[in-house]
């Protein structure tokens, strides 16, 4: 099993953009292919887990992230669309086969019990805010997290258009983040409706990284893509 280094989420660029790339947008019957493609691009590999239930997908599975784990040791960051009712065991199975960071929603009624659990399995805690939760919805966990996360489109859902209420969404939760001061590290990212003419409006908004699909898995020049994500001021 490969595994990122300790310490790997405090070594992360903080001056610059980071690039999640959403494992949902690879070919994965050529998954060495695209790992070994984006391996000097990617900071974080993102997986998208769905039960059907919780969102309308179904995706994707605990031998995804441990074929992954054989194959690369970037950071996997794994984020659970998934009812309360199997919430708990799907972070036991996930953090098993290699997750580095879980993130549970914060709609869900365990999302605290979860968290702990994440710790308690040696993997960090983020938590995900749907399109339409508010922003203080994430209070009662702030504190032990290491990443935000918020959706800028309906949950599970590729190919629809960003909300326009996610750009002051990203702000606003800038703001809850500076304002806990944790002594840990905390990182705001968006997820959904990443374009090429809307990752500027949410870098310069506040996300500190962004989940690229197809803008990455898609782009025809991978090195230049990130070269220009690099390069967008963070606001």
């Amino acid at each position: 099993m490969s595994k990122p280094a300790a310490g790997w989420f405090d070594r992360l660029p903080a001056k610059r953009c980071l690039a999640e790339f959403s494992m949902w947008s690879a070919d994965l019957c050529n998954l060495d292919r695209d790992l070994a493609r984006i391996g000097p691009h990617a900071d974080i590999l993102h997986v998208d887990v769905a039960d059907g239930v919780f969102a309308p997908a179904f995706l994707f599975f605990p031998d995804l992230v441990a074929a992954m784990r054989a194959k690369s040791s970037l950071p996997i960051h794994v984020h659970l669309m998934v009812d309360d009712a199997i919430l708990l065991q799907q972070v036991e199975q996930f953090a098993e086969a290699g997750a580095d960071l879980i993130s549970i929603h914060a709609e869900c009624r365990n999302a605290m019990k979860a968290i702990e659990l994440i710790k308690a399995k040696g993997a960090l805690a983020g938590a995900v805010l749907r399109v339409e939760t508010p922003v203080e919805a994430i209070l009662p966990t702030v504190k032990s997290l290491s990443m935000v996360t918020l959706l800028g489109t309906a949950i599970g859902v590729k190919g629809v258009g960003l909300a326009e209420t996610a750009p002051g969404r990203i702000t606003a939760m800038r703001k809850i983040v500076a304002a806990t001061k944790t002594p840990h590290r905390q990182i705001v990212a968006a997820d959904g409706g990443i374009r090429e003419n809307t990752v500027p409006v949410l870098v310069a908004s506040g996300a500190e990284t962004v989940v690229m699909g197809s803008l990455a898995f898609g782009a025809p020049d991978l090195a230049k893509r990130i070269a220009w994500l690099h390069a967008l001021p963070i606001g």
